[in-house]
């Protein structure tokens, strides 16, 4: 009898398996019948990898048939060649699961792959080198086919630091097994310890071969801010950014790219230190060669502008030629705040050649020698003594700018407002945007600079008016405009002002000044003296009140009394010398030190 467990996994139900096998069958057919089927249902067990052959494709399904008239679906997805999908063709698949339909679900790809680790640790051992192809990036680095998916960390990937890895996705490498995890399923690759071994085999040899002035063919290797690495073959050479190009070269990156095959010129070996210098500009010939003759000075040139700096442009020539224009070079009279308000990048402009040095390979080139220096013809169209009307442009600490014309500036001098008074700031006679009249006092064409002054317009009263209106021994009358620790500025006339310093102010000792007078104080004051040179005049305060007591102490002269002119008598004391009188020693003491 039928064992009813597999009738029922056949998916019949028992009663009627059992009554069709005992009318068909005999006990001996029936006995052979359940061994076939037990058979069959083993063959059927999820995991187990089975022989099939293909019958047809109906759209995304490979229908295989797997012995015992079954039939089982592969996905097409499964088949990494199309053209194995041929009805009739034997391939190995797992059977992944039958579902609740009866449908068996199988794997090519899960079969492959279990037959490919069963040959591929029957046929390698550690050590052993494999070549596959980079299937994706995962983490901590690179999954590759070698028959089976096995793992290739990114520090085994090469001997630098690769950069981004997944450039490798695609290609083909070879690389030496370092570890077999049976256990697990696991197998680790390097690609790194293939290349080590490969470059310490052709050190040896490079270094005893290579030569300054050499060219030699290499691979780029690894890109930085400052150039490149190349392997030569078994050691890596540097090839700076300053000698890719004759020409300006912002990033390594735009002349060369990794993996590239680039031949270049040794221009360095460092043996001892297994160290080598390449260059690529090397291979022709410098454009600084006869550049004083291509480019001579005064010769006005065309350049595109290449880069734009705070304090300049650079402008190229020619390949592998660049110049600078100093942002003083760009304009006579303007004032650049920077060099971009006027300048793009990639224009075209025109320049003059001021002074070329093939030695650092420098040009420096002008803008504004392209226009005649105005400031060439300000000291023939101002010549000193002329008389201008100016606009105020600015005031500082020591004077005031103003615009003479459109890009010509001048500087009052705070000590050229005025004759008499003292000023702190210019600002307090003067204001922004005023338009005043000045006099040209100097014109300074190498500083372009141009001096000005406003009281020069009138006659300076120190020659004259001052000198003969104040004299020393009178006594005037002012106010106290400023009080310091050494003195009392008294203001005499409007604008003009002398000073009555502490000693003056009275007979006995005066440590603040304050305390004897205020600002805005009318006081009397004796003339000590007046310095037409300096431009001071010295008050006395206290001498004023001893000519007081002088007149007080001497008598009203008797003039009927007096002798005539003619007389010899000698003069009486008390009287004024020269009227026949005589001074009082306190008051000629006075009038001299006045004097």
């Amino acid at each position: 009898m039928v064992d009813r467990n597999i009738i029922r996994r056949l998916g019949f139900t028992p009663e009627e398996l059992e009554s069709k096998v005992n009318e068909l069958f005999t006990a001996e057919d029936s006995k052979l019948l359940s061994e076939a089927l037990e058979k069959k249902v083993d063959a059927l067990t999820p995991g187990t990898i089975l022989s099939g052959r293909i019958i047809q494709q109906i759209g995304n399904d490979v229908i295989l048939e797997i012995g015992l008239k079954s039939e089982g679906v592969v996905d097409v997805s499964e088949f990494d060649d199309p053209q194995e999908i041929v009805p009739g063709n034997e391939i190995e698949v797992l059977l992944e699961e039958v579902d609740a339909g009866g449908l068996i679900i199988l794997s090519k790809r899960k079969a492959d792959r279990i037959r490919g680790w069963e040959r591929l640790i029957t046929s390698h051992k550690e050590g052993d080198m494999v070549t596959g192809r980079v299937i994706r990036r995962i983490k901590g680095g690179l999954l590759v086919d070698i028959g089976v998916p096995v793992f290739l960390p990114a520090s085994q990937v090469d001997i630098r630091k690769p950069g981004d890895i997944s450039r490798f996705i695609g290609q083909d490498v070879t690389c030496e097994i370092l570890k077999i995890d049976t256990d697990n399923k696991n197998i680790v690759i390097s690609r790194r310890k293939i290349i080590e071994d490969q470059r310490s085999a052709g050190k040896e040899k490079l270094l005893a071969e290579i030569q300054p002035g050499q060219k030699r063919k290499g691979v780029v290797k690894n890109i930085a801010d400052f150039g490149v690495f190349v392997d030569l073959g078994g050691l890596d050479g540097l090839l700076h950014i300053s000698d890719l190009s004759w020409g300006r070269v912002s990033h390594p990156s735009e002349v060369v790219h990794l993996d590239q095959e680039i031949e270049c010129v040794v221009i360095g070996v460092d043996k001892e230190n297994e160290k080598v210098s390449l260059g690529l500009k090397q291979k022709s010939e410098s454009p600084w060669e006869n550049i004083d003759t291509r480019y001579p000075v005064n010769a006005k040139v065309k350049g595109t502008v290449v880069n734009v700096m705070n304090y300049g442009i650079f402008v190229r020539l020619e390949e592998g030629v660049e110049g600078l224009v100093h942002i003083s070079e760009m304009s006579w009279t303007k004032k650049i705040n920077h060099p971009g308000d006027l300048y793009k990048l990639g224009e075209q402009i025109d320049v003059i050649v001021l002074d070329v040095n093939k030695d650092k390979q420098e040009i420096s080139l002008g803008v504004k020698q392209l226009e005649t220096n105005p400031w060439a013809v300000a000291s023939q169209k101002y010549p000193p003594g002329t008389v201008v009307n100016v606009k105020i442009t600015s005031l500082t600490n020591y004077g005031a700018f103003v615009e003479i014309e459109p890009g010509i500036d001048g500087l009052i001098h705070i000590s050229d407002i005025s004759w008499t008074k003292k000023y702190n700031h210019p600002g307090e006679a003067l204001t922004r945007d005023q338009q005043i009249k000045c006099v040209v006092l100097e014109v300074d064409e190498e500083k372009q600079r141009i001096s000005l002054g406003v009281k020069q317009l009138t006659e300076d009263p120190w020659l004259h008016a001052i000198p003969e209106k104040y004299l020393p021994g009178q006594i005037v009358h002012g106010v106290v405009t400023k009080i310091t620790n050494f003195g009392v500025f008294v203001e005499l006339e409007p604008d003009l002002e002398g000073l009555l310093h502490i000693s003056e102010i009275a007979d006995h000792k005066i440590d603040n000044p304050q305390d004897v007078v205020k600002p805005g104080q009318e006081v009397e004051v004796k003339i000590l003296r007046v310095d037409s040179d300096s431009r001071k005049i010295g008050l006395s305060m206290r001498r004023v009140k001893w000519a007081e007591e002088d007149s007080k102490a001497v008598p009203a002269p008797d003039l009927e009394s007096m002798p005539s002119s003619s007389s010899s008598t000698t003069p009486r004391r008390g009287g004024l010398e020269g009227e026949g009188l005589m001074i009082p020693p306190i008051q000629k003491k006075e009038q001299e030190k006045a004097e």
